[in-house]
């Protein structure tokens, strides 16, 4: 899983209460051990162990949301006008 600034995770109502109620959560920094993130609606920021997002990602606690350039990236070409 690649992981870089910007990436965005969606917050899974079950664990909403860790992360002060936020919706998402918006990586800001990582250096190969941890992560450093910034919440929604400016409710905090914090960090962790590489290993516990994996957890967390694993346990489908938080969800990536794709960002708009990997969508646009992902398109189909057949369907590009000419």
């Amino acid at each position: 899983m690649l992981i870089e600034e910007g990436t965005k995770y969606q917050i899974s109502p079950g664990i909403k209460g860790f992360f002060n109620s936020a919706e998402t959560m918006t990586v800001k920094n990582y250096n190969g051990v941890t992560v450093q993130f910034t919440l929604a609606d400016s409710k905090g920021h914090g960090s962790m162990p590489i290993e516990h997002l994996n957890y967390l990602l694993k346990k489908s606690n938080l969800t990536q949301i794709p960002s708009k350039r990997i969508l646009l990236s992902t398109d189909n070409p057949e369907e590009q006008i000419s």
